[in-house]
């Protein structure tokens, strides 16, 4: 009877056969698959094993038959790529927010998508300085509450944790919690943000998700409103350093020789460059001017200064006394 039930799903253990034993470079013969079969216990012969294949191919799997000696059958296209997998792979692997042990969960998982030559291609392992040592498991359960008021369109309430002297976490607001409509989530330097209308300070702010606890969906509409309903997360076309955005400016920058990469790193194709004789360059770029922006100008010591305008190097300098008390 265990026999006679499996041969029914002939058709579903060949296909895991192929998805598993098979790729672009990898096929199985007739014979070979008749052999999978039969140590699965499945009884199986030449004419019915076709059958199944053509079966497979009017369902929309895309079996092919390779051009070889002896003949070999392959699932060549996949829902994703190789070249695709290893890009998802690494891209998991080099999440610092994910702990190690997350980051190979769900790299498992992605395994699974592809057959098992190609799997061993896809166990990679990337360093990352600096990863997370605690559970990120909270910050998605968070996510995942703040995307389903989103989509009943309901505020939530929360409380909102800052470190104090001691390096305690404590709640700000003396404990009451803050209650606001979620507008949308991003993913900057490594930290999930909720972007959220307060209708007690009557604007748009952020809130970093990792220092939210005690997230509840509340019963009151979301909030609607002008702001929020043109709200949208765009590319600037104006650097901004960490998440405080500040004054637009176009920036001459004075490069040491040897250190333009320093600029095309930060900036990328949006830098213009301007070699000097001397094998240093003059680069523009546009950014946000803040507190950070110094703080990264300052931190490169003088392979790269602010040349122009003369009133931000004006406050530049005035930047630099500040810090030494001046």
């Amino acid at each position: 009877m265990a026999n006679n039930a499996k041969s029914k799903l002939k058709t579903l253990y060949l296909r895991q056969i192929l998805e598993q034993e098979t790729d672009v470079d990898h096929g199985l013969s007739m014979p070979q698959l008749i052999e999978r079969l039969t140590e699965l216990g499945i009884p199986a012969e030449r004419k019915g094993v076709y059958r199944d294949l053509n079966t497979l191919r009017e369902f929309g799997v895309d079996v092919q038959t390779l051009p070889r000696r002896p003949v070999e059958y392959a699932i060549v296209h996949r829902g994703f790529t190789l070249p695709q997998l290893m890009l998802l792979v690494d891209a998991v692997e080099s999440c610092r927010f994910l702990t190690q042990a997350q980051a190979r969960a769900i790299t498992t998982n992605l395994t699974l998508l592809a057959s098992d030559h190609q799997r061993q291609q896809l166990a990679r392992r990337i360093h990352v300085a600096g990863r997370t040592t605690g559970a990120a498991s909270g910050v998605f359960e968070a996510i995942d509450t703040l995307h389903e008021a989103m989509r009943l369109g309901r505020q939530v309430r929360f409380l909102y944790y800052r470190v104090d002297g001691a390096g305690k976490r404590r709640p700000t607001q003396s404990g009451r919690p803050h209650q606001v409509t979620p507008v949308g989530i991003s993913y900057a330097d490594n930290y999930y943000y909720l972007t959220a209308w307060s209708d007690t300070h009557g604007n748009l702010t952020e809130f970093r998700i990792d220092r939210m606890g005690k997230i509840e969906v509340t019963d009151q509409p979301a909030a609607k409103n002008e702001t929020i309903r043109h709200h949208r997360f765009q590319e600037d076309e104006y650097v901004s350093f960490g998440r405080f955005g500040g004054e637009p400016a176009t920036v001459t920058f004075a490069v040491a020789p040897g250190k333009t990469e320093i600029i095309t790193d930060r900036f990328g194709k949006s830098a213009q460059l301007f070699p000097q004789e001397d094998g240093s360059a003059k680069a523009v770029a546009k950014v946000r001017v803040s507190p950070q922006f110094f703080g990264w100008v300052a931190g490169l010591e003088n392979t790269v200064r602010i040349a122009a305008p003369e009133a931000l190097r004006d406050e530049y300098f005035a930047y630099l006394k500040g810090l030494m008390g001046e």
